[in-house]
Parts: C-alpha cells; structure tokens; sequence
C-alpha cells in the first residue's frame, strides 16, 4: 500500500524527464530548420543583389583590409607553430621505422590539403566570425540597421554583400599565406631537428605537391568563408535582447562555424578523392 505513491512519482518524474528531453530536442530542431531557412533566403537575396548596382567597392576593400590584412601575423604564427610540430611529430615517429626521409612529402601534403585550410579557417572562424557578428548585431540592436532602410538603402549591399565578398577573397589568400608559412616551419624543423638539407626537402615537395593539392584546399576555404561570414551577417541581422543577444550572437556563430568547418571538411576531402585525385 506504501509502495504506490513511490512508484507513481518515479513514474512522474521519468515522463517529466523524457518531456523535458522531447522539448529540448524539438526546440534544438526548430532552431536549425529556422537557421536552414533564413541562411537560404539571405544567400538568395545576397546573390540577386550582388548582380544589381549600385556597387560599393569602398566598403569591400575597407572590410577586406579588416578581415584579411589585421590577420596576417595571426595567420603568420599558426602556420609556422603547425609546420613546425607536423614536421617533428612526423619525424621523430617515422625515424622509428626508419623513414625519415618522407617527412618532406608528408608534411607538405597534409599542410596544403588539410592543416593550412582548416586551422586558417577555425581560426579565423573566430576572429572574422565573431566580429562580423558582434558588429552586424550592435548595429541591429542600435537601430542603425533601420535607419539604413529608412534611407531608401538595402541593408544587404550595405553590410551583408561587402563582409561576404572580403571573407571569399581574403581567407583562400590567407590559406596561401599560411601554407607557405607552415612549409617553412616544417622545413626549418626538418633542417635543424632531423638533420635534412633544406636542398632535399624543397625537391621532394616539390616533386609530391600537385596544383590539384593546393588548389583542393583552397577550395575548401571558399566554403568556409562563405558559411562563416553569410552566417553571422544572418545571426547578426536576427539579434535582439541587445547586448545579452550581441554576446550570444558571437559565441553561437563561432560554434557553428567551427562545428561545419570540422564536419563539412570531411565530405569535401572524400569529394575530391573520389573527382580530383584518381585522375592523378
């Protein structure tokens, strides 16, 4: 007779639980088919406007300078510091099998396919992600974004279209930069750890390392840069709770991206192993 009302809140408490579950994943759900459909519909605005003037170059060179330029040094160090471990990691795990000798081919091929593309872009997910976010919101919270519309503007070409635009130039050439910043670490880590002359390394990347190896991974940096940047602009648009909703703007876009950036590079790889690299 006891045993009933125990057993009965054991049983309330389990739906309670299992309800709270179904809600949070509903609403997890909701959230991305929200985030689906205006990531869409802003990528169709942006594209149909980008063909239409008036053009404001200003703007993209102004943003591109922000973007691109003010991270060289950031860009500078990760390449170097990621070369430079690649090289060491792989060198003193072949020289156990005695196959020192390929560092050079397997240090430049994962930095050009994979760690120059995908490090540039986590990292930049986070500079570039998070102030396009935090800058687009505050304008949306300050009413600056209206103000735009009320003046006969868009505020697609205005703040969405530049971002974008100076996002897809300036991340592959920072993956360039990075790439090249990222063999000479690896080289010089080569040369001074693992006793290979600078002579052989540069020949045998040179002889492993295809156009489709760099061209592959820049690729992959266009997509990045895209979803990076029409992403915040989009959570950027749809912020309000003012400066609590700039903060999590910025945090929810550099989650994001770096979440797509991981999980995206995966299907990109297994699509150019499968189109670009048999034809090798």
């Amino acid at each position: 007779m006891e045993s009933a009302p125990t057993l009965d809140r054991s049983q309330n408490g389990g739906y309670r639980a299992i309800t709270a579950f179904s809600r949070r994943i509903g609403a997890q759900t909701l959230s991305l088919l929200k985030f689906s459909g205006g990531f869409g519909n802003l990528s169709f605005q942006l594209v149909r406007e980008l063909l239409t003037p008036p053009f404001y170059f200003r703007l993209v060179l102004e943003q591109i300078y922000s973007l691109g330029i003010k991270s060289f040094v950031l860009v500078a160090v990760t390449g170097l510091a990621t070369g430079s471990v690649m090289a060491l990691q792989f060198g003193f795990g072949l020289q156990k099998f005695g196959g020192t000798l390929y560092v050079p081919k397997l240090s430049a091929l994962a930095i050009l396919r994979e760690m120059g593309p995908v490090f540039t872009s986590l990292l930049l997910a986070g500079r570039i992600g998070s102030g396009i976010a935090a800058e687009v919101a505050s304008m949306n919270v300050t009413q600056q974004i209206d103000a735009i519309r009320a003046l006969g503007t868009s505020p697609i070409k205005k703040i969405v279209i530049p971002r974008v635009l100076a996002a897809l130039i300036a991340l592959p050439v920072l993956t360039l930069f990075a790439d090249f910043i990222g063999l000479f670490g690896a080289m010089a880590v080569a040369h001074f750890e693992l006793n290979i002359h600078t002579e052989f390394f540069i020949q045998k990347a040179i002889e492993t390392l295809t156009m489709a190896d760099l061209l592959t991974g820049m690729a992959k940096t266009v997509v990045f840069a895209f979803f990076i940047s029409v992403s915040a602009c989009w959570k950027g648009l749809n912020t309000d709770r003012g400066t609590v909703g700039v903060g999590n703007a910025t945090t929810w876009v550099v989650v994001s991206s770096s979440i797509f950036i991981m999980v995206s590079d995966f299907f990109l790889t297994k699509l150019f192993i499968l189109t670009v690299f048999p034809s090798q």
